[in-house]
């Protein structure tokens, strides 16, 4: 174990209830392989689940996906979840929120709907998601409106859409929405895929940003902005997960048990599946959760490095996908040796370079050539 106290609990749960989702985004953060992993937890292991989480100190619960409304269970999940006292959150693309299930998950006491839109016109909107869902979207946010949540609005943001940024968020305020979240493409999974296609340049990222900020000012009181900055162009790692095992917990599917969301592609961890084993001895005891907890794991440049308690090294995923290794430092940080790798994509993308390869859209036979 590598860290010397022990860890508090897992403040925020993450149930990602299915893999399965209509919609075909570029930018994905589900497994690449998600069509091989079609197993789900029933209902009675989701609610127990759930009681043993609470039990352990959550208090938030994230219902996401794929797409979560999917799940003819989710009403009764979000009412067991209701029950335990938990606050929730429910992450959708819009798609199945008829009006009659946004009755029911009122009834259940679902707390709070966040809403993913691609971009703020239809044609782009539909583009980017493979699919017409821009005017369900629509009809879904005034839905949200009409049965009092709290409303946010959850846009990537990237290369295609970056443009469009006074757009969007005119868009979010014409919705009414409380919340936005320009969230900047991080490159896991789908998107990493699709890097080429999606890494803005610098100066399209400051343009965005001071966009964001002009907007800010003006929605003062009325809707609250954020704008999530991108580790590549920064050259500051980010803690992960605000802490490897330290207030997050992820649960896939299938059961399995991970410290964030993209966590199951590290070689040579042992994540214990939640069919298996308890909550608690998963999030205390295991292998997989331990492994990076503190700092007692890094080596060099990270061990020695006077940030190394504020970013705890970055992001253990992002160090594997680019480096190989899941335990280097994050190759965002300019002290990592394989930094390299990230300012090749920066200069890519600064030189407007041709991807090699047509953009990607998430779907089961992508899904299988890519994990083949």
């Amino acid at each position: 174990m590598n860290h010397s106290a022990p860890p508090g609990p897992p403040l925020w749960l993450l149930a990602e209830l299915t893999y399965r989702c209509p919609l075909h985004c570029a930018f994905c953060y589900n497994p690449v392989d998600f069509a091989t992993q079609t197993d789900e937890l029933g209902t009675e292991d989701w609610l127990r689940v759930l009681s043993e989480a609470r039990a352990l100190g959550a208090v938030q619960c994230g219902f996401s996906g794929g797409e979560p409304m999917l799940r003819d269970d989710l009403e009764v999940l979000v009412e067991h979840a209701h029950r335990l006292g938990y606050y929730t959150n429910l992450l959708t693309s819009g798609v199945g929120f008829t009006e009659e299930r946004a009755a029911a998950l009122k009834a259940a006491g679902l707390d709070h709907v966040q809403l993913s839109f691609q971009d703020s016109t239809r044609e782009m909107n539909d583009f980017l998601s493979h699919t017409r869902t821009f005017e369900l979207k629509q009809r879904v946010a005034r839905s949200i409106k009409a049965n009092g949540w709290p409303m946010v609005l959850n846009v990537v943001i990237h290369r295609m859409n970056i443009a469009h940024m006074d757009r969007i968020i005119a868009m979010a305020e014409d919705l009414g929405a409380e919340y936005l979240e320009l969230a900047n493409t991080q490159y896991y999974s789908w998107a990493l895929e699709n890097r080429d296609h999606l890494l803005p340049t610098r100066a399209q990222l400051q343009h965005a940003e001071a966009v964001a900020n002009e907007w800010r000012v003006r929605l003062a009181g009325r809707m609250r902005l954020f704008f999530v900055a991108p580790d590549y162009h920064d050259a500051k790692p980010k803690k992960c997960v605000n802490g490897w095992g330290s207030m997050f917990l992820t649960v896939a599917p299938d059961g399995t048990a991970l410290p964030c969301h993209t966590a199951k592609m590290l070689p040579g961890l042992r994540f214990p599946n939640l069919r298996e084993t308890s909550v608690a001895s998963a999030w205390l005891d295991s292998d997989g959760f331990n492994r990076f907890r503190g700092t007692g794991w890094m080596k060099e440049p990270c061990s020695s490095c006077p940030q190394r308690e504020e970013d705890l090294g970055g992001c253990r995923c992002q160090a594997y996908m680019l480096a190989g290794d899941a335990q280097t430092a994050d190759p965002v940080c300019p002290k990592s040796p394989h930094h390299g790798v990230v300012l090749e994509a920066l200069r890519r993308a600064e030189a407007g370079e041709a991807p090699a390869r047509p953009l990607i859209f998430r779907d089961p036979k992508a899904s299988r050539l890519l994990s083949a």
